[in-house]
């Protein structure tokens, strides 16, 4: 299993948001949309704020794959299912990363609906 460079992680996770596109059941990228990600330990992760139903998460948890940039990294990824015993640690890094934004904001980020979506991104070498 491919992993981050430190670098890489630590770039990534500094950028306020990254742009991914999942790829289709045909391997073709679909458009990209612009998302949050944290950093936990040494993984990266996304969730989808519109619950599962949001078209990306339908079609990256269809696909498996896709393709992120992030500044200047442009980098394939694997999305894999996180571990639900990580949520309450991955709702921290949400909830501290994006201080600044209002508390409701926060709060649908960190909600069960998007917790439920919580997926990492695994870089594909």
């Amino acid at each position: 299993m491919a992993k981050w460079t430190a670098d890489e992680l630590t770039r990534i996770a500094a950028m306020e948001e990254l742009r991914l596109a999942a790829a289709g059941r045909d391997g073709t990228l679909r458009m990209p949309v612009t998302i949050w990600v944290v950093r936990h330990d040494r993984g990266l992760y996304v969730r989808s704020v519109n619950g599962a139903t949001a078209t990306w998460y339908r079609t990256a948890t269809e696909s498996g794959h896709g393709r992120i940039r992030a500044g200047s990294i442009d980098q394939d990824v694997s999305f894999v299912e996180a571990d639900p015993a990580l949520a309450g640690d991955i709702d921290t890094e949400y909830a501290t990363k994006y201080q600044r934004y209002a508390a409701s904001i926060i709060s649908e980020i960190t909600s069960a609906r998007a917790r439920s979506t919580t997926l990492e991104l695994r870089p594909r070498r």
